[in-house]
């Protein structure tokens, strides 16, 4: 296996279109690597010109020590798995996962042991005699990943190869992947893998590390946790977590301690907020998660007051859609401290936990909460 480094890389169409911007990324040798962001973001692109199959307007693709910018796919030692499965209608399973060692023309008794071992680990023996036409969606889905494993490539990149399956199916996707990848890694075989998709689910569950793009630059690359805690910015924070973090336009004032006045209402901020703060006050984005919220008592100090607009029971707990001062925000509560006499048109009281708080550049999108 190898790691892979973007340096710089730029992808400008003959149109003039710039897809990307000068982007850097260095993937560690092993590492689950996923590339997030709305469409249009650019991720697909950055994946393709990593693969050879779109060429780079500038900078540099570097795939171990190798620079590959002019290298074609076939050389590149990359396997990809695509979101319609590729596979060869004509070809029974097992000729789908060893197409490509019989392409290199490599002994039958190696292309023997590796469709075994491939179809072990992938628990697919039972579909080697099976058509694609003969599959399901999960099934095929399998036999794609088969296919890549068994080449043994240095990088396996993934284009959003979940969305064509329905909701159960793309969980137990999610976790066979993550797993395949955990036991390659304990098994010494260690995978890097490059993995686009727009799910930020998918994206939060599986990568040791996330890449967030948008416009064709990348936003901020961290852990999932790290990316849910600590936004970079803005834009980070809206995107990540499920629901999006509640965003509205507000005003810092860092007399008395430090207030955040939100329309007519005002709040209070902790001290370590106050003292880490690269702002200097005046217009900010105020930014909470909707798990962040306590529901207290209308006309409790430091709690933000608004109009229930709509209620969703989820089960396991409730979204509570508020209007506040014109702005729509969300605060997810546990079911069971769910009062099931709430209805629309209720009055109600948020109060943000101080230290989830974060406090966004209104200009800049950056987040001013993270200290300098």
């Amino acid at each position: 296996m190898a790691g892979l480094q973007l340096n710089n890389v730029d992808k400008t169409y003959p149109n003039g279109f710039k897809a990307v911007h000068g982007i850097d990324l260095e993937i560690e040798d092993g590492e689950f690597m996923v590339l997030v962001g709305p469409s249009g973001c650019a991720k697909s692109t950055t994946l393709r010109m990593i693969a050879g199959l779109e060429t780079i307007s500038g900078g540099e693709v570097r795939i171990g020590d190798t620079v590959v910018n002019d290298l074609a796919p076939g050389k590149r030692g990359i396997a990809m798995v695509f979101q319609n499965y590729a596979l060869y209608p004509h070809m029974k399973v097992t000729k789908n996962l060893d197409f490509g060692l019989r392409l290199k023309r490599r002994p039958k008794d190696e292309i023997a042991r590796a469709t075994t071992e491939v179809s072990h680990t992938l628990e697919i023996e039972e579909l080697l005699d099976r058509l694609p036409k003969e599959l399901s969606g999960g099934q095929a889905q399998r036999v794609a990943v088969g296919r890549a494993l068994i080449k043994s490539p240095e990088v396996f990149l993934f284009d959003e190869p979940l969305s064509n399956l329905d909701a159960k199916l793309r969980a137990s996707m999610r976790v066979r992947i993550t797993d395949l990848h955990k036991r390659l890694k304990e098994e010494g075989r260690p995978a890097t893998v490059v993995y686009v998709t727009h799910d930020q689910v998918e994206a939060m569950t599986m990568g040791d590390r996330i890449c967030v793009m948008k416009d064709g630059h990348i936003m901020q690359v961290a852990d999932p946790v790290t990316l849910y805690e600590r936004p970079a910015n803005a834009f980070v924070g809206g995107f990540i977590g499920m629901p999006e973090m509640n965003l509205a336009d507000a005003t810092l004032s860092l007399d008395d301690g430090g207030r955040i006045r939100l329309g007519d209402q005002v709040i209070d901020i902790e001290p370590d907020l106050a003292s880490r703060l690269t702002h200097k006050g005046g217009a900010i984005t105020f930014g909470i998660r909707p798990q962040h919220f306590e529901l207290v008592a209308p006309g409790a100090a430091n709690a933000l007051t608004g109009i229930v607009r709509i209620v969703e029971f989820l089960g396991h707990e409730v979204n509570l859609h508020i209007e506040i001062e014109g702005n729509a925000f969300i605060s997810v509560i546990p079911s069971e401290q769910f009062d099931r006499s709430m209805r629309a048109g209720d009055t109600v009281a948020l109060h943000p936990r101080a230290r989830n708080t974060q406090i966004f550049d209104r200009d800049t999108g950056q987040n001013a909460s993270l200290g300098g």
